[in-house]
Parts: structure tokens; C-alpha cells; sequence
């Protein structure tokens, strides 16, 4: 019996820091940091370059949602909704977060320094906005474009990874401006589960502050602008209008308005929020990665 404890009890350990970090979540940011990586055209990455890329995302994403709990770890015990994640159900113990937490700053820090001393200069801008944005709540109903900043850095980064001499920068610049609205909208939406509750503990949201019809409307808004910042990468990608008519063109044509058309879906079922945010919001990433690829093809290949 001795031998079989650990092997039954590890597996549970990590599943509870999986839940912690929310690894499924990284079906937001994975697709934006690969359209950022190939928005622009450049030499393949190595092996050990992409291996990098890879470990300083997780580090920094690991990170970032370590501290979001950690920050609200008392504001989750008091919310019905939120008071069985893994801290307030003493499911985790707040060393074991912090713990993670600086494990996985090292990570992304000595990720950054392997990629260049110039991504060590820079890595700090991220941390200081991860560190923020939980706080925003407690202040003002802006505090949806705090999230929005923490995923607007996923194309950025990719793109600095893969293009050292930051050349052609225009494309990821406008990924990360469709990645604000896009975060900022469908967190609107998702604020709507804890109304009530927001507004009974004094925090801030846009839901809070306008009502939930208006707030919607302001999501919806969001996303009309993240259409066209999307459109606007596609076309910097693309490049001329003589390849828009070409195979490629008409295939990042599509794969545009059918990103738009899941946007407008989850507008439209924002009143259902597993439907909008858990379900249809998913597929957006992966949408946008693949009208990057298109429109890198249509241009002239990788």
C-alpha cells in the first residue's frame, strides 16, 4: 500500500496546479504569440530559439496567473463563485503559489537572457503589468484593459523572438491592439457573472459602472475595433493588393470574416457565458493564427 499512495497522490497535486495556473487558458495566448511570430516574413527559427520562445511564454504566463490569485486570493474566498479555486479552499497552500510564482519568474527571466541581453532589458515591462492589472478592480471600470495589456503582449513577444532585428514590426504592433480589444470585450462579458457580488464588495467593472446592457455595448464596440485591427494586420501581412485575388489572398479573406463572424457570435451570445467565453471565445486565437498563415502565404511564403 505504501507504493501505490504517491502514485495516486502526485497525479492529483498536479492537476491542482494545473487548475491553479488554468492551462487551458492558454488557448488565448498560444495562437497570438505564433501569429506574432509569423507576422512578418524571416529566416526559420532554430530548434533551441523556438524551445525558448516556448519556455519564457509558460514562465511568464505561469507567472502572471500566480500572481492574479495570489492578489485575489480574499476577494475569491468572499465570491460564491470563485471561493472553491485552490487557495481559498485550502486546496493550495499560499507558499506552495508563491513558490510557483518565483519558480516560474527564474523560468521566464533565464528564458529571456538565453534569447538575447536585449529581451532581458525588456522583460520586466510584462511582469509590471501582470503585477498591476488584478488591482485595476479595486480602483476603476477601465480594469477590463488590464487584462487586455497582459494578452497584448502574446504577439509582441513572439514576433521580438523570431525577428531580432525588429524589422517589419507594423503587423505585430496591430495583433496586439486587435489582442487589447479582443481580451478587454470578452472579459466585459465575463465581469457579468459576478455583478452582483462586484457591486455589493465596491469593486469595479464596466458592468458595474454602465449596467449590463450598456457594458455589453461597449464589449461590442471592442470588438468592432479588434475586427479592424485584425484587418489592418492582415492587410500589412499581405501586402499588396495584387496578391488579394490570388488563392492565398481569397483564403485570408475568408478566414478574416470568419474571425469576425465568431466575434459577432459572441456578441450575440454574450447572455450565455459558457456559450460566448468558454466555447466560441476559444476558437478565436486559433482563427486569427491561421488568417496570419494565410496572408503570410498570399505575400510570398515564410
Amino acid at each position: 500500500m505504501s507504493t501505490s499512495m504517491p502514485a495516486t497522490a502526485e497525479p492529483g497535486r498536479l492537476r491542482t496546479f494545473a487548475s491553479f495556473v488554468r492551462l487551458e487558458h492558454t488557448l488565448f495566448s498560444l495562437p497570438l504569440i505564433l501569429a506574432g511570430v509569423f507576422s512578418a516574413p524571416g529566416p526559420a527559427l532554430g530548434a533551441w530559439r523556438w524551445l525558448l520562445a516556448a519556455v519564457a511564454a509558460v514562465g511568464a504566463r505561469t507567472a502572471g496567473m500566480s500572481l492574479n490569485r495570489l492578489i485575489d486570493r480574499h476577494i475569491d474566498a468572499r465570491n460564491p463563485r470563485t471561493r472553491m479555486r485552490e487557495l481559498p479552499a485550502g486546496r493550495m497552500k499560499r507558499a506552495e503559489a508563491a513558490a510557483l510564482l518565483v519558480a516560474s519568474t527564474a523560468l521566464y527571466l533565464a528564458a529571456c537572457a538565453a534569447l538575447g541581453p536585449w529581451y532581458l532589458k525588456v522583460a520586466g515591462v510584462p511582469l509590471a503589468v501582470f503585477a498591476l492589472y488584478p488591482y485595476l478592480k479595486r480602483f476603476t471600470p477601465l480594469c477590463h484593459a488590464g487584462v487586455g495589456a497582459a494578452l497584448a503582449f502574446s504577439p509582441l513577444a513572439g514576433y521580438a523572438a523570431g525577428h531580432p532585428d525588429l524589422a517589419r514590426w507594423q503587423p505585430a504592433a496591430a495583433l496586439a491592439v486587435f489582442a487589447l480589444l479582443w481580451v478587454a470585450g470578452f472579459d466585459i462579458i465575463y465581469a457579468t457573472l459576478d455583478e452582483d457580488f462586484d457591486r455589493a464588495s465596491g469593486l469595479h467593472s464596466m458592468v458595474v459602472w454602465l449596467g449590463r446592457a450598456n457594458a455589453l455595448r461597449v464589449s461590442w464596440a471592442l470588438h468592432l475595433l479588434a475586427a479592424l485591427a485584425l484587418g489592418a494586420a492582415a492587410w500589412w501581412v499581405v501586402g499588396s493588393w495584387a496578391v488579394v485575388v490570388t488563392p492565398w489572398g481569397l483564403a485570408t479573406a475568408a478566414l478574416y470574416a470568419g474571425t469576425c463572424v465568431l466575434l459577432a457570435l459572441e456578441q450575440r451570445l454574450a447572455q450565455d457565458v459558457d456559450l460566448a467565453f468558454f466555447r466560441i471565445n476559444v476558437w478565436v486565437g486559433a482563427a486569427v493564427l491561421a488568417c496570419v498563415l494565410a496572408a503570410r502565404m498570399a505575400s510570398g511564403g515564410f
